[in-house]
């Protein structure tokens, strides 16, 4: 495995901004260099540690998924060898951990998709019996698979801050009626194909979140990234129980150590023990092996 990335620094190309997990260059006037960092944010703030080889897998997955689901919308890939991009002294922070994509108009929303009761949506369905407005059948149980998958899109925060559920209403004022019913339909279609095929892989998908841009043209493609353990929840099927939380494949893991501590989960975080950093590790290289083999 290679030395952990908290933070890339290529000096060939203009760096475009830092997200919480994610340094983006330009590449040209039409493309993008990201590089996938190990860095790890939990509660909106980014930890000091990184977790060792996290940049790769989140990679790895993401790229499995997007040719997986390009049949669904077309996405944000080149194909383009990331290598051939950066100086030759450079190539280590991009070997196996960046891809080059196509710049593209990112909208301003996160398209979620639910498909079982679990995390902030329990808790709305405790207080309310709704899911971000949507209402629900009484009596659901904790991790219980929804009637059908639920689309409850949020704002997409700035970084250190929190993302704000919105209802199907405000994404159609925000980028207009047909472009919102594109973008939840394709949301659905992308989490229905990869629940069905992750099943087959004994993980359950939970739930995710999709990001959209917009080409030239006016094409809707997916970007970022795509049902990695940062941005979805999986489930082991095998272990799966409704009215338990059940363990999973992503940073969860980390979140629940976090709440063990006296912490106001404000910046700076704390510091991670060096089990906790191998037994994250092993969960995002145990979600990659068992989706992609």
């Amino acid at each position: 495995m290679t030395t952990p990335l908290f933070e890339s620094s290529i000096a060939s190309l203009p760096l475009l901004g830092r997200g919480k997990v994610r340094d983006i260059y330009a590449v040209g006037d039409d493309l993008m260099l990201i590089v996938t960092t190990d860095r790890l944010s939990a509660f909106d703030v980014i930890l000091p540690d990184p977790i060792p080889g996290k940049g790769e897998v989140l990679t790895a997955v993401a790229d499995f998924w997007f040719r997986k689901l390009a049949h669904v919308i077309p996405n944000q890939l080149t194909g383009i060898d990331p290598e051939t991009v950066v100086q030759p002294g450079e190539r280590d922070q991009v070997r196996g951990r960046a891809i080059v994509v196509k710049k593209l108009k990112p909208l301003p929303i996160e398209a979620v998709v639910r498909g079982y009761l679990i995390g902030s949506g329990w808790k709305d369905y405790q207080t309310s019996g709704k899911v971000c407005g949507i209402a629900l059948p009484a009596g659901l149980q904790m991790a219980q698979q929804l009637p059908q998958p639920l689309f409850t899109p949020s704002t997409k925060a700035e970084l250190g801050t929190h993302d704000e559920n919105i209802d199907y209403a405000a994404v159609e004022k925000s980028i207009g009626p047909a472009l919102a019913a594109q973008v939840r339909d394709a949301a659905l279609r992308l989490y229905s194909d990869a629940a069905t095929y992750a099943l087959t892989r004994g993980i359950i998908i939970a739930d995710t979140k999709f990001e959209f841009g917009l080409d030239a043209a006016g094409t809707l493609h997916l970007i970022d990234e795509v049902l990695t353990p940062d941005s979805s929840r999986f489930w082991p099927a095998d272990s799966y129980r409704v009215g338990t939380s059940p363990a999973s494949y992503d940073k969860q893991f980390v979140r629940d150590y976090l709440e063990t501590l006296d912490w106001n989960k404000q910046a700076p975080g704390p510091k991670l023990p060096p089990d906790i950093l191998a037994k994250t590790a092993a969960k995002y290289r145990e979600a990659l092996t068992r989706l992609a083999g």
